[in-house]
Order: structure tokens, then sequence, then C-alpha cells
């Protein structure tokens, strides 16, 4: 599997700085669509941005969420799985009404996962161009990949030492990495529009100029969208100023990627540098042992049993 659309935002700073380099036409007009904040969004349903509306209100009650979801019947029966599912429901209790189950799941997270599930659809029904339309299906593949690998990072901690890693959420590492490279879909939606005005640009220059600026669309996005620093943090592959934890959510990204790129025997492992305390290392040396058979077989469990 090639993993490049999943490591858009982890790239050295030398290549970087190489692509950023790169003058063209379209990456000059992609770079003032990011400065200027308007790139344009993913189209995403209009209860999932009403929804993301509600969540900026601080007034806002589980009441408002729910009937806002109870517009949209597939979103509902969507919200109620996933609040039933093993990842979400570690009390195993059932949910049978959107009520409790967003009383359950708080009003953010139900956000996150409308916003998650409204992408994973997106990445498979939009309509573009074939290429583009393969990248984005290539990247939903990754997607899943890296945030069921965040969980089993972050289950690991969690099981090595209980009480320090308890802050670490399974649900909220799998959300983190299934949105991280939302920014994706922007700029595939103007290099679209780019080629349909009769423009030219070569196909493998326009994949460094994603890679060079997934990390800030991505970051742009979820900020519109107002989602909270861990996501911000993954998304740019850039710490918050003042780091409130020993291991962060991007901490246990960063440790899933490796992962990823070691069972991939991806060359590029080479460039992918992590910093971690004891702890993490001891996940990363456990984790890095377990069997191909064994480590393929958790990811797929994670996977099913999320929802999603």
């Amino acid at each position: 599997m090639n993993m490049n659309h999943v490591s858009f935002f982890w790239l050295p700073s030398d290549q970087q700085a190489l692509f950023q380099a790169i003058e063209t036409e379209f990456a000059q007009m992609v770079e003032l669509s990011i400065r200027s904040g308007k790139i344009e969004l993913p189209p995403i349903p209009q209860v999932v941005l009403e929804i993301q509306k509600l969540c900026l209100d601080e007034a806002t009650t589980v009441t408002d969420v729910a009937e806002c979801l109870i517009d949209d019947p597939g979103l509902t029966a969507v919200v109620l799985r996933i609040a039933n599912s093993v990842i979400f429901n570690s009390r195993n209790i059932a949910y049978s009404d959107i009520n409790t189950a967003v009383s359950r799941l708080g009003i953010f997270r139900v956000r996150d996962i409308v916003t998650a599930q409204a992408v994973k659809q997106l990445k498979y029904s939009v309509n573009l161009r074939d290429d583009c339309n393969q990248i984005l299906r290539e990247s939903a593949t990754n997607s899943r990949k890296l945030c069921a690998t965040m969980v089993l990072v972050t289950n690991a901690f969690k099981h090595l030492d209980p009480q320090e890693y308890a802050y670490l959420e399974s649900d909220k590492a799998l959300l983190v990495g299934l949105l991280a490279d939302i920014g994706l879909f922007c700029l595939l939606n103007e290099y679209h529009l780019y080629l349909e005005q009769g423009n030219y640009l070569d196909h493998d220059l326009a994949m460094r100029i994603f890679e060079s600026r997934c990390n800030r669309t991505s970051y742009h996005v979820l900020k519109t969208w107002g989602f909270d620093q861990d996501f911000l943090s993954v998304a740019s592959n850039k710490e918050r100023p003042h780091k409130p934890r020993e291991v962060s959510y991007l901490d246990v990204a960063k440790i899933a990627y490796h992962l990823l790129l070691f069972r991939e025997q991806d060359e590029s492992i080479d460039d992918h540098e992590i910093e971690i305390n004891a702890t993490g290392a001891e996940v990363l040396y456990e984790l890095s042992n377990l069997s191909d058979n064994d480590f393929k077989s958790q990811i797929r469990s994670i996977i099913h049993s999320s929802g999603f």
C-alpha cells in the first residue's frame, strides 16, 4: 500500500522547503485561498453544518442537537449505531433513542461523529476527475488504518499505566485520525476546477503541491468548523504552544504513523523522527513486535467495532 496520502502532513522540513519553492499559478492560487480563508470547504450535509454551528453556541443543549439530528433519519441511525459500538460505549449500555445517545456522547462528540461520517461518505461519493476520485478513495482507506492504529496505541498507553493516561480517549483518537487529512478534498477540488478551466498541471507536480499544503488546509477546515486543539495539532503536525500533557494525541498519531510505515516497509520511515517518553518507547516496542497477522487482525477489529 502506498502511504503517501496519509503522510501529507509528515514531510521532512527540507522537502517542505523544496515544494514551497515550486512556482506555478496553481500553487499560488491555493496558497492565496488558504491565507485568505476562502478555500472551498467540503460539501457536507446541511444538518452537519447546523450541528457544527450549534456547538459554537454556549447555550446549546442536548435537546437542540437531538432535534437537529431528527431532521436526518439516516444520520440519526448512524449516531445511534456508533453510540452503541464497542469503542464509544465502554459501559455496554444499549441506547435506543437519540436524546439519550446525544446525552451520553456529549454534543461535541456528536459533532465529531457526524462530521467524520459525512467526510467518509464524501470521499467515496464525490464526482471529480477519475484520478481525484481515486486519491480520495485511497485517502479513505489510509485514514481508517491511521485512526485504528491510533486507537491501538492509545489502548496500549492506557494498559501500561491506566491512571497516568486516563485522559487519552480511544474514541477521540479514532475521530482525530479520521479527520486528519480533510484538507485533501479542498486541494483536489481546486485542482479539478483548475483543469476544468482549461489549464494544465503535471499530475506529479500537483501531488507535491497537495503534500506540501495539506496540513495547512486541514488545519483551516477544522478550525473553521470549530474543532479543538487536539484535532488541529494532528492535522497540522504541530504541537500546541503549551503542551498540557506528557503524551498528546499528536504523539499518538506519530507513533501510529511510524508503526504503519514499519508494517509497510516504507523507505520514508528513515525520515520520520519521533520523540517519545519511556512509556511511548515501550508501546512502540510492543506493537512493533506483533506478528503481521495479529496487527492486521486488531486493526480490522477496531474498524469493525467503531460503528463507522
